[in-house]
């Protein structure tokens, strides 16, 4: 059965141990995959997520120790929302600014809501959600399960004309019209539960320069080859788009486009997932290699930052 929905944010940072102190203890996702980014070896890929890295819950990273800032431009995601139980937002605005997190608090449609940035600045939010209590989470010390983190809740893309994103992301990627914030289009997938992407006007008049901090790209839902093909299809034949040839990155096949507003789309497979070379209960605690860079391991993990501040 075809689905909608986000399945993972990537996005890039600065010193990989910061990053990994932030969105794993700060806010604890698990790590579930500590890799390399395939097309730059030299550079760590991280993965966060709930206890399994479902589709709708993985963030992950390129963390480079000296990247500059990224610049803001029209084209770009400019906020990437968890979703939490209604009741943890106390618990969450006291955690953040405990650890000397500037935290603004609003309200969206009738729910409240969090913003703040990590270490790098990327944008963030916690949305309070009625009933995600119910759903699976990943609890590290600290945080009860009654207040963690759930995966997304939405992304926010700022693009220069909102209608034709929106159109992509409809008659391709198959999410429906929904509820936004003024001023925004509001789209939602079909997934449950539901993540949603919300597009904003952007008027920059230049395009963003990527840094630490930027998002990368934002890849949606696709439960299989069959499904992620059709929808290269309509892309084809609806929009003139063409995306890349698959790709496989070992947890997903993945194929990219860039959306006529500017941000680097992905579509990728909801399988196999994460635990296709990893026992699901150490996720995340080794370097993991594709099978064509096995024969450097060596090499590659000796050049690797370290994940841990005294060694940084």
């Amino acid at each position: 059965m075809s689905v909608a929905g986000i399945h993972h944010v990537t996005a890039m940072a600065g010193a990989p141990w910061r990053n990994r102190h932030f969105h794993a203890e700060i806010l604890g996702q698990r790590l579930v995959k500590r890799t390399v980014n395939f097309d730059d070896p030299a550079t760590w890929h991280l993965y966060y997520g709930d206890g399994e890295g479902r589709p709708g819950s993985a963030l992950t990273f390129f963390p480079w120790p000296h990247i500059a800032p990224g610049r803001p431009g029209d084209g770009e995601t400019v906020e990437t929302a968890f979703r939490a139980p209604a009741a943890a937002l106390d618990f969450w605005r006291e955690r953040l600014e405990a650890h000397g997190v500037a935290v603004q608090a609003e309200e969206r449609h009738g729910r409240g809501a969090l913003t703040f940035r990590d270490p790098d600045g990327m944008a963030l939010a916690i949305i309070g959600v009625a009933g995600a209590q119910d759903e699976p989470a990943w609890i590290v010390p600290g945080i009860d399960a009654s207040a963690a983190l759930r995966g997304f809740e939405s992304v926010t893309l700022a693009v220069p004309d909102p209608d034709i994103t929106g159109a992509i992301l409809r008659d391709v990627l198959g999410f429906r019209h929904s509820e936004a914030r003024p001023g925004h289009l509001g789209l939602a997938g079909s997934d449950s539960p539901l993540t949603a992407v919300e597009i904003v006007e952007s008027t920059h008049g230049t395009r963003p320069r990527l840094g630490a901090g930027s998002v990368h790209h934002v890849a949606f839902r696709a439960a299989d080859d069959a499904a992620q093909e059709a929808m290269a299809e309509t892309l084809r034949s609806r929009f003139g788009i063409e995306a890349t040839e698959q790709r496989d990155r070992n947890y997903f096949r993945s194929i990219y486009f860039r959306e006529p507003g500017g941000v680097l789309f992905e579509i990728a497979t909801d399988g196999p997932g994460f635990a296709v070379d990893e026992d699901p209960a150490h996720l995340g605690e080794t370097l993991q290699l594709p099978a064509g860079l096995e024969a450097r391991r060596e090499t590659i993990a000796a050049r690797l930052p370290s994940l841990e501040p005294e060694e940084a």
